[in-house]
């Protein structure tokens, strides 16, 4: 069935078939929302698990790389202290061939140079080693965390999973309903229910005058507009909340 078609045979519903339509759609959308509440938290148990692991992980990276540069930088200043041994060792064998104490102190300058260059590595290597200690500490902690979290995530997931099984026949049941429903529905008001049952807390679009008040927001509704709403003449919705209002009869 075309579009024009789908449009032209909803145009020739009667106000009360449109209202009934929209009220049994909404029933199924209720059940629907009965099974997502039997899976409670659990869905953003595992997405808040799922995002912290992969935090953890980043992390742990991180950590790896610093360890990974900490020992670079340890290595190269290592290397760097033997090149300044070596060099003070051919100035000091050099002092002893010298012409004049021009060289002699030229030569002296270097090889305190160079002491001093060792000193500076030698302190930024346990500088480094100090800050090597921590990261790993740090990757350790980390590492048990993930552990832990991922022991976590399979619990919840395996829960999650039993759930959605157990679920599933009653679900694809209540999806294909409310599509076979929604077929009759003209666009405008289909589009209009999704509207208010989206906005709307307890995901209720459609609702009965129930005790001569809303049955969605219980704000009460003046006799002759329960006496408009009874008639099913045109489509109702509540001053207050904005949900399409019904007649407690709409099934009979």
């Amino acid at each position: 069935m075309t579009d024009k078609n789908q449009d032209a045979k909803t145009a020739e519903m009667s106000i009360e078939e449109k209202l009934k339509l929209l009220y049994e759609l909404q029933k199924v959308a209720s059940e629907k929302d009965k099974l997502k509440i039997l899976r409670g938290e659990l869905p953003l148990e595992v997405q808040d698990l799922e995002d912290e692991i992969a935090g953890l992980k980043t992390r742990i990276n991180n950590f790896e790389d610093d360890i990974k540069n900490l020992e670079t930088a340890i290595s190269n200043r290592k290397t760097a202290i033997e090149e300044s041994k070596a060099l003070i060792s051919k100035y000091t064998e050099q002092q002893n061939n010298v012409r004049n104490n021009r060289e002699f102190d030229s030569l002296s300058k270097e090889t305190e140079f160079q002491n001093l260059e060792i000193e500076l590595s030698e302190k930024r290597i346990k500088e480094h080693t100090a800050e090597l200690k921590i990261k790993t500490e740090a990757i350790n902690e980390a590492k048990v965390q993930l552990e832990e979290r991922e022991t976590d995530l399979k619990d919840k997931q395996k829960e999650l999973d039993d759930i959605t099984e157990e679920t599933k026949v009653e679900n694809d049941r209540l999806n294909d309903k409310a599509a076979k429903i929604e077929e009759k529905i003209e666009e405008r008001l289909l589009y209009a229910f999704r509207r208010i049952r989206k906005n709307a807390r307890n995901g209720l679009a459609v609702v009965t005058v129930e005790r001569d008040a809303c049955g969605g927001c219980f704000n009460k509704i003046p006799p002759q507009r329960q006496l408009d709403i009874a008639s099913h003449k045109k489509v109702i919705v509540c001053e207050y909340c904005g949900r399409i209002l019904v007649d407690p009869k709409i099934e009979e």
